[in-house]
């Protein structure tokens, strides 16, 4: 059995499932979406004429978010209330949807909105029945279990008391976003020398990883960088594949 400290669930060994049962995660590292990951997404969603639900409460406010402008039906699905994101009523067009992109902004307005929630469980729920879900910059964030930069106070901090769980939709995961783009290499290391039982995963701009169970191949214009307790981090290019239970780049799916 596992150990619960905090918010943050250990393994007792990477061997357990790391990601999704069904379905697949685009986890991307914000800035510019290319034509590889978006059409990745929608062949996912079901073409180009699917109904995306996006969420955009990262952001500042309820703005249309630029990245929608990709997709040619959207529902928007916005809150600050968890009350709110607790209803049925909230949380039916997630029931029927099979697509949902979770826009960039600031990854503490997703927690305080959605974690433990209707909303949250029916993430999970699409999932589980073989959606996508993709988020891109903090909604690339939030999708790992531990929270990087949560801090109402500034994004520049790492481990925040209080914003430190995400969805949890990779499990013992953390996941940091413009990785190379702001200079944030080094970033987190520190998170997994706290937690020596995080897998981290640093993605760049313009970059995602398309996560299918355990694995996940490397899409977009940049790199992904590997974080482990005790060694050196390194990058995976454009094509790589590698195996979050094993921790180790493998060949192919």
């Amino acid at each position: 059995m596992g150990l619960l400290i905090g918010l943050v669930f250990i393994s007792s060994a990477y061997a357990e499932m790391v990601g999704p049962v069904k379905g697949t995660l685009i986890v991307i590292g914000g800035g510019t979406v290319g034509a590889e990951i978006r059409g990745r997404f929608l062949e996912l969603a079901g073409g180009e004429d699917a109904t995306i639900v996006v969420i955009p409460t990262a952001g500042e406010g309820a703005e249309f978010p630029r990245e929608a402008k990709l997709f040619k039906n959207v529902k928007l699905l916005h809150t600050r209330s968890r009350k709110v994101a607790d209803t049925d009523e909230f949380v039916s067009p997630l029931r029927n949807a099979r697509a949902v992109w979770i826009s960039g902004g600031r990854q503490w307005r997703l927690a305080d909105s959605y974690l433990g929630t209707k909303t949250h469980r029916e993430l999970e729920a699409l999932l589980a029945r073989g959606g996508v879900i993709a988020g891109s910059s903090a909604g690339a964030t939030i999708i790992g279990s531990y929270l990087v930069r949560g801090a109402r106070e500034g994004n520049q901090v790492m481990m925040a008391r209080g914003y430190e769980e995400g969805f949890g939709l990779l499990r013992n995961v953390a996941v940091d976003q413009h990785l190379i783009k702001r200079g944030r290499v080094k970033d987190l290391v520190q998170v997994v020398n706290t937690h020596p039982h995080l897998l981290g995963i640093g993605i760049d701009e313009a970059t995602a990883i398309e996560v299918i169970g355990d694995r996940f191949k490397v899409l977009g214009e940049s790199k992904v960088a590997i974080y482990e307790h005790g060694k050196p981090y390194y990058f995976l290019e454009r094509g790589a594949w590698f195996d979050m239970a094993a921790r180790k780049a493998v060949s192919s799916n």
